[in-house]
């Protein structure tokens, strides 16, 4: 058991606080960052949640960790706990889309463990995390399930060596996993919610300040006693003996862990370590490490208390350097600086500690400066770099980070002659996290094609990034607002609007027609200004104009279920954002409005109906590709003879352009003319092979045909560079029809095409395909067709049709498949 942590995540669900008056409300202040007071969770479940972050973190030798939950709406994960990393440096990725192509999401939606091992690692495989986090580091994410239950993602973070984790570190981390979701199971959807994040205190591994006394803690009677030096520490009042009376001294964010720790101790008999932070009665703060130990049975425990923050030997020793020296707390703050560095910063220590430096001293303001910071404490590695303190004196800077903060060096320094840096900061109005959600949708923007793809990024990237619950994206038509994409709204609610007129008096058709956005961080504003407007449970909105090339061409809408503060940043990115949805959405009608076109080309050139043939049944199946024109050469046809036979044909024309489909067409018609009579299906091959060359269209062509007499159940078959047929016997025995292949159409007139003769079993099947169902861009045409052979070999229904959608599978739903598919399915009748 770690020490430090209050909770056994194996056993029963802890009770609830016995003693209220003690607590100081949630711990980690009275308040969610927008105004409410809402927790995330049952306060019961936080020590379980740092306890399995603790162990995660010591179980892998990592640096620090994060846990992240899925929300109520399961729409998107956000910080739980937080060890061993600032807060801050998390800030664009606090809140993610379930949807989002980042590792904490595909672990939490595929179930698996998913390895980085450096930053090259992650530009590969996560371009869009490099984008908020280009700082080398190394990292496994683990989801955290129980059965069929999964609760979020555990993420361990260490220093980039090249070196990828061991299988057993990996499943230690999947196995703390699987641990803390047993333990969340009680309490079921009490888990999801929101709320600011548990920054879980990291246990100092051994004791190096000074002893300023110590306390000891009776719970059965509730009260602490403290001696007299400790008093001195916790201010000039009187001190009661109460346990509420110290816990008040303590910061607020540190008070549950520490009351769950120190009884967990004393229940099981365990000493342990624990660090918080003080409230001295200035108004600053000092960290105080605590190492406890059980007496007299469960319900007491003793306590020796060590002044971490300064310790007097230490500090005169670094006092004497001429070398400026500092120290940073994890989040970047000033804990500590010697007369030297207050001599080469030339300012005092009053207006450095407890303020970070680029805060304090406006010549440190540049990002960059910042950015050394965030990339030291997540690498945790060291670092350096030359400021330029005004009017022109130099400073070298080196930094040496740890888990539990930063130790800096400052020296004199004489900058070479290409050495540049800014006079003063450059104006930085939008924060990481507000700039990491315009890249981030940005990203997801270039990818969307259609519309419908347009809404779905919007509708994923939005409402987590922005913490909102309901969105409603319109679009404007023939003086008319129409509802786009919807997300959160009670069933029917949006329906009196459909159709609204784009002058009506409503706010979002208003922001349509004025261009500018409307904010409401109440239900009483909105209702001020919009009197009897039908409203939800939403209490905050953001009306946006959607504004592309100068004209407005809709408008969205956000709602949250709370009271919400629009900050002046808050204001700019969600109006940037509007921009960046306008330029797609009319990129994306434009393609809507071409691809329709096209469709309805491809839709003219297909077989609308296949003939009736005695003695065969047959089926077929046609995919656009998803990206392009959606509109290609691939084609398929049944060609009944006056003789009873039948002929089958299926074909692709290179190419994914309404040019290849037109080709297409002509191929088609011209195989049909040549294939209607007697002629062998070798003939037709080379006739249309002549055909296209004569045709001089620049493009290749690949068929198969096959002429069929399903009385005799003879075959005659021949292949233009064609992928060839699957042949399943009734018993379910399926292999790749062995015939002669000739080469593609188009490439020369004095081409032959040979041909093959089979005699087929009664009741077979025969599976003509395009190699758009069987070829990928990470596996070998040959191991696609293998694929699909088994898939027919195992297919259990008897009838076509299914068998025809079960052939297609994967294809159906790949929202990224760049190829067409045609597939025919013949099978021959048994007794006819």
């Amino acid at each position: 058991m770690p020490p430090g942590v209050p909770a056994d995540p194996t056993g029963p669900p802890p009770p609830t606080d016995p003693d209220p008056a003690a607590r100081t409300g949630h711990p980690h202040g009275d308040a969610h960052p927008h105004g409410d007071a809402r927790p995330r969770w049952d306060a019961a479940v936080e020590p379980l949640l740092a306890d399995g972050l603790l162990r995660a973190v010591r179980a892998t030798d990592a640096y620090g960790g994060v846990l992240y939950l899925h929300s109520a709406d399961r729409r998107s994960l956000a910080v739980a706990a937080v060890v061993g990393i600032p807060l801050s440096l998390l800030e664009p990725f606090q809140r993610i889309a379930v949807a989002a192509p980042l590792p904490v999401a595909d672990s939490y939606r595929g179930g698996r463990t998913i390895v980085l091992a450096d930053a090259d690692d992650t530009m590969r495989r996560y371009p869009r995390l490099a984008v908020g986090l280009p700082y080398a580091h190394a990292s496994a994410t683990t989801p955290v399930t129980a059965g069929d239950r999964t609760f979020g993602v555990i993420a361990v973070f260490w220093p980039a060596d090249g070196t990828r984790p061991s299988a057993t570190t990996r499943r230690q981390l999947r196995t703390v996993g699987n641990r803390l979701a047993t333990g969340l199971l009680p309490y079921g959807d009490r888990v999801g919610g929101e709320g600011p994040p548990v920054v879980v205190p990291l246990p100092v591994p051994g004791g190096d300040g000074i002893r300023v006394g110590f306390f000891d803690w009776d719970f059965a009677a509730g009260r602490i006693t403290v001696d007299e030096r400790l008093r001195e520490i916790l201010g000039t009042g009187p001190f009661d003996g109460r346990g509420a009376t110290l816990l008040e001294r303590i910061a607020p964010e540190d008070v549950t862990l520490l009351r769950e720790a120190a009884r967990r101790a004393a229940r099981h008999g365990h000493p342990f370590t624990h660090r918080v932070r003080l409230r001295d009665p200035g108004g600053g703060t000092r960290q105080l490490d605590l190492y406890g130990q059980p007496v007299a049975g469960p319900a007491r425990l003793v306590v020796a208390v060590l002044d971490a923050t300064a310790a007097a030997a230490a500090t005169a020793a670094v006092e004497r350097l001429r070398d400026g020296v500092f120290a940073l707390d994890p989040d970047g703050r000033v804990g500590y600086v010697n007369r030297s560095a207050e001599m080469l910063l030339h300012t005092t220590r009053a207006d450095l500690l407890g303020r970070r430096p680029w805060d304090a001293l406006p010549w440190l303001g540049d990002p960059a400066y910042e950015d050394r910071y965030r990339s030291a404490m997540l690498s945790q590695q060291p670092t350096a770099f030359l400021a330029r303190r005004p009017p022109r004196h130099w400073l070298a800077f080196s930094l040496y980070p740890d888990a539990h903060g930063l130790t800096g060096r400052i020296v004199p320094a004489a900058p070479s002659e290409d050495t540049t840096l800014p006079e003063a900061p450059p104006p930085t109005p939008a924060s990481l996290g507000g700039v990491y959600h315009l890249l981030q949708l940005a990203s997801a923007l270039t990818e969307a094609v259609t519309v419908r793809e347009v809404a779905d990024a919007v509708t994923d990237q939005i409402l987590p990034g922005f913490g909102g619950q309901e969105l409603a994206l319109y679009l404007a038509r023939s003086g008319r607002m129409h509802l786009v994409t919807e997300s959160g709204y009670p069933e029917g609610f949006l329906d009196p609007f459909e159709g609204t007129p784009i002058r009506a008096r409503l706010p979002g058709t208003e922001v349509f027609t004025s261009g500018a956005p409307v904010f409401f961080e109440t239900a009483h504003e909105l209702s001020a200004a919009y009197p009897g407007i039908p409203r939800d449970e939403m209490s905050a909105w953001a009306f946006l104009p959607l504004i592309a090339s100068g004209h407005p061409v809709g408008s969205l809408i956000l709602g949250f279920d709370r009271p919400r503060v629009f900050t002046a940043e808050d204001r700019s990115v969600l109006t940037a954002l509007g921009g960046l949805i306008a330029q797609a959405l009319e990129r994306a009608r434009l393609y809507d409005a071409e691809s329709a076109v096209a469709r309805g080309l491809q839709q003219a050139l297909l077989p609308h109906l296949l003939p009736t043939v005695p003695g065969l049944e047959t089926t077929a199946r046609y995919l656009p590709g998803t990206r392009g024109m959606e509109i290609g050469g691939d084609w398929y046809d049944v060609l009944p003879t006056p003789d009873g036979g039948v002929v089958l044909i299926i074909g692709d024309v290179e190419g994914h352009s309404v040019k290849a489909a037109a080709l297409m067409g002509q191929l088609r018609s011209a195989v049909r003319a040549f294939a209607s009579g007697d002629e062998p299906v070798e003939t037709v091959a080379r006739r249309t092979n002549h055909l296209l060359l004569d045709l001089d269209a620049g493009l290749l062509a690949s068929c198969c045909l096959l002429r069929l007499h399903p009385a005799t159940r003879t075959l005659r078959a021949v292949r233009a560079g064609h992928p060839p047929p699957l042949l399943r016997e009734p018993g379910g025995r399926t292999t790749a029809l062995d015939l002669d292949g000739g080469p593609l159409l188009g490439i020369d007139h004095g081409l032959d095409f040979p041909a093959t003769e089979i005699r087929l079993p009664p009741g077979a099947t025969l599976v003509l395909y395009t190699d758009g169902l069987v070829e990928t861009a990470t596996a070998p045409l040959t191991e696609g067709i293998d694929r699909l052979r088994t898939t027919l070999a195992h297919a259990a229904t008897p009838d076509l049709e299914p068998l025809a959608d079960l052939l297609l599978g994967q294809a159906r739903h790949d929202d990224h498949r760049a190829d067409d598919v045609a597939l025919l399915v013949a099978r021959l009748r048994v007794g006819e």
